[in-house]
């Protein structure tokens, strides 16, 4: 499945629920908000049917988000039928990690292949605070259970915050020294409340500096193209067909140091735009295609079945525009917060 500009779009993000049980402050706000009944959004039959339309259209990698998708009633029914699909190689999920002990055995039993867990701070106060209400602890000991459970490889996702988290990116970093994990730190993005935050901003690079040991990967070329425009961003338009054959899995820089277990990674949308090898769409809990995140353009897939469900989905990929125009000055142009879009 090809874009517009020839990129292959072979990874979908799934989202299954609205709901989180936290109120992460550049993700959601701290009152009341639209946090979906997830009676009124896609059923378990309708989501496996969207998956399975992309799925024979090429998409190779599946990752569940939400909202927290751990809050999802039926999601363990649902892995098992996306883990039978032909052709699909990865099942994934992202999890703030509060109900992951008592659920990684299942999920694993169920088929799923990859955890990546929410983890902003190592502070027990300062995580309940950023979280409004987490528990760290909770954290660790679904980390804990997923490993016994059998995930490997799993990915710890951290978004860099000034004045937050800027004074622990060695200790996070540190994570993986000794354990076999791979810490994503993901500059912060202006959508949602992260909009109304443009003083926290931190770029990625930040890390290499509280971590000089840190070398990167031979292998992890490719992730970020640097081609300047008069604006001075970077323009996803030119190359796109190389930035892809060099692109490593996922859109991370990847640095490790001698004698460290696992990997830290960079996620730079604002500091180095990686649209170029973009290959992932999103499907909202409620049935909608969003060829783009930052992007206002959605779908509507609900009801559509068969050929008539991939004709729209070809089209909508089609519609995916080169690059976003996030900058310091531009917010994202998506009309929805993360947890109603899938992280």
């Amino acid at each position: 499945m090809l874009d517009s500009y020839g990129r292959t779009i072979d990874y979908l993000r799934l989202s299954v629920t609205e709901r989180c049980q936290l109120r992460c402050a550049y993700c959601m706000p701290e009152g009341p908000c639209r946090t979906g009944d997830d009676a009124a959004l896609c059923s378990l039959d309708e989501l496996t049917e969207l998956a399975a339309a992309c799925v024979a259209l090429g998409v190779k990698k599946i990752r569940l988000t939400g909202g927290e998708p751990l809050l999802r009633a039926e999601l363990l029914p649902l892995i098992e039928r996306l883990r039978a699909l032909p052709g699909l190689e990865e099942l994934a999920l992202t999890t703030n990690g509060q109900r992951l002990a008592e659920l990684a055995a299942p999920l694993r039993a169920a088929g799923l292949d990859r955890l990546n867990v929410s983890l902003d701070t190592l502070r027990p106060a300062r995580y309940r605070a950023l979280t409004r209400g987490g528990e760290l602890d909770r954290v660790f000991a679904g980390i804990a259970a997923a490993e016994a459970a059998g995930f490997r490889d799993l990915r710890l996702n951290a978004v860099l915050l000034k004045g937050v988290n800027d004074d622990e990116l060695a200790e996070l970093a540190g994570l993986a020294r000794t354990r076999p994990w791979s810490v994503r730190f993901i500059e912060l993005m202006p959508i949602g409340p992260g909009a109304a935050m443009p003083e926290a901003f931190l770029p990625a690079d930040a890390v290499l500096e509280a971590v000089p040991e840190l070398r990167e990967l031979q292998n992890a070329k490719g992730s970020f193209q640097r081609e300047a425009t008069e604006d001075g961003g970077t323009d996803p338009s030119t190359s796109l067909r190389s930035a892809q054959d060099d692109r490593p899995r996922g859109v991370a820089r990847l640095y490790t140091a001698p004698g460290w277990a696992g990997t830290v990674g960079l996620i730079a949308p604002m500091s180095a735009c990686f649209c170029a090898a973009c290959s992932r769409i999103r499907i909202t809990a409620d049935g909608r295609l969003k060829p783009c995140l930052h992007s206002s353009e959605e779908y509507p897939l609900r009801g559509l079945h068969g050929d008539d469900l991939k004709a729209a989905i070809l089209a909508a990929v089609q519609r995916k525009p080169a690059r976003h125009h996030l900058s310091g000055s531009n917010a994202s142009e998506s009309a929805r917060p993360m947890n109603e879009i899938g992280g």
